[in-house]
């Protein structure tokens, strides 16, 4: 028989995330206070997070054990299954052996949920009674809503306006899982009102989202800041997919030569690609690819600078360091906007820097029309973020037919686009633009980088 799907049992779920810190060949450089421009410690993060958090942020042991707890919430949908893309692989004449991790099987259609249940679950024993965010496609907010519904959390949701209104329904997952949701910049926060002072008409992006949220946060005793990407504690709950796709690749009598993934903040590049990025830092795999793929219109790791910067746009964030395109630049409403964030996880950037990870660029229409050809083929609509992953899965898989070589490939399908639609529509209709960010516009943003 010809195996398609590898599926694990519940006693395969992992019992320990990954921290790739304890494997790093270089330190990531540490977070800096934004007034004094010194290193922070725990009692500065303090106000946004709980302790047990940030010791995770901070840690440099290599296996983190999971609480049962959250274990128990992870049964739900998990562990994922890991196809074999048969039908893509015919379709494309390639040699290549394509695979590719499903995470649109969790109850809100994303991988988001792996930090978030973790996130609720630390906070709630902390005694945290209210959680702030941002979201940007609604990925993540639909799926701390519903972590936060599980552990009897309140939960605030700035959601980046371009977004709030070209997902409607994302919106209402959210407020289903109880959740109250803002259409980013409002002018409930300082951060807002100031944004929307300088533009009425902003769209919004997922810096000044962020500086909404922390502001809630910072401003309330009982509540704390939720953050879906870009930490590094963020990055360690979402080792589970790797993690989980190792042993499912041990089943299949394979391994891969190239992992996949979009990246917007890194936490979905991150959690499939360092389980294995882990075997080629200690020299069991070394020519393995870890190949991260982001947008051209938000290209921060290809075109960014790698610099200290603010995580949000009101400069309230922590200094950190990361490839950037500047925290008060503001991506143009393309329809992926789970990727739309001016840095990336200082993680991915450090890794990138020292030459372990690879990265890559597309414009939004060969994005969509690589989903059309995968969703034809395998029959899953992929979300217009993970679109993006399957792009550069199907260009590597016909690097491979044209060099005549086979090649191992896996890639995260880190959500469906079922809530996308719109999307599509107007990819079919001929009316998406495929936008390069100019130049100017980039140096415009990176000049008002922090003097550090």
């Amino acid at each position: 028989m010809t195996q398609t799907k590898f599926l694990l049992s519940e006693n395969d779920l992992p019992t320990h995330w990954y921290n790739i810190i304890a494997d790093m060949p270089t330190p990531p450089p540490p977070p800096l206070h934004p007034g004094t421009k010194q290193p922070i410690g725990p009692s500065d993060l303090a106000p946004l997070f709980p302790m047990s958090l940030i010791q995770q942020e901070v840690s440099t042991e290599r296996w983190i054990e999971i609480p049962e707890p959250v274990r128990a919430v992870y049964r739900l949908w998990r562990p994922t299954p890991l196809y074999r893309a048969r039908r893509l692989e015919q379709a494309l004449q390639t040699p290549a052996k394509i695979y590719y991790k499903y995470e649109g099987v969790s109850p809100v259609g994303s991988h988001k949920p792996n930090t978030a249940v973790a996130q609720a679950y630390y906070n709630k024993q902390e005694g945290t009674r209210r959680l702030t965010t941002e979201t940007g496609a609604g990925q993540w907010g639909s799926a701390l809503a519903m972590a936060c519904r599980f552990f009897d959390l309140d939960c605030t949701v700035y959601m980046v306006k371009v977004s709030y209104h070209q997902k409607p329904y994302r919106r209402s997952i959210m407020e289903v899982y109880g959740a109250t949701v803002y259409a980013s910049p409002t002018d409930r926060t300082q951060a807002g009102r100031k944004i929307l002072a300088q533009n009425p008409d902003s769209p919004g992006s997922l810096g000044i989202a962020i500086s909404e949220a922390v502001e809630d946060a910072a401003t309330h005793d009982d509540t704390k800041y939720s953050l879906g990407s870009v930490l590094n504690h963020v990055l360690l709950h979402q080792t589970v997919i790797g993690l989980e796709a190792r042993k499912q690749m041990e089943q299949a009598g394979d391994w891969p030569d190239i992992v996949i993934g979009c990246i917007g903040g890194g936490s979905n590049f991150a959690g499939i690609a360092f389980p294995f990025v882990m075997d080629k830092l200690t020299g069991k795999t070394p020519h393995l690819r870890a190949l991260a793929v982001e947008p051209t219109a938000c290209p921060t790791l290809t075109r960014g600078r790698y610099v200290y910067d603010f995580g949000d746009t009101a400069e309230l964030t922590p200094l950190v360091k990361m490839y950037t395109l500047g925290h008060t630049f503001v991506p143009p409403s393309i329809h992926a906007g789970g990727l739309r964030y001016h840095g990336d996880a200082p993680l991915v950037c450090q890794l990138y820097h020292d030459g372990v990870l690879e990265a890559t660029a597309y414009p939004q229409n060969p994005v969509f029309q690589a989903a059309v050809q995968f969703a034809r083929a395998e029959g899953i609509v992929p979300a217009p973020e993970a679109a993006h992953a399957v792009k550069a899965a199907i260009d590597e898989a016909i690097r491979c037919r044209e060099e005549g070589r086979s090649r191992t490939i896996l890639f995260n399908l880190s959500g469906h686009g079922y809530f996308d639609l719109a999307a599509y529509d107007a990819y079919l209709a001929g009316k998406l633009e495929d936008y390069e960010y100019p130049q100017e516009a980039i140096d415009r943003a990176l000049a008002m980088l922090p003097q550090v």
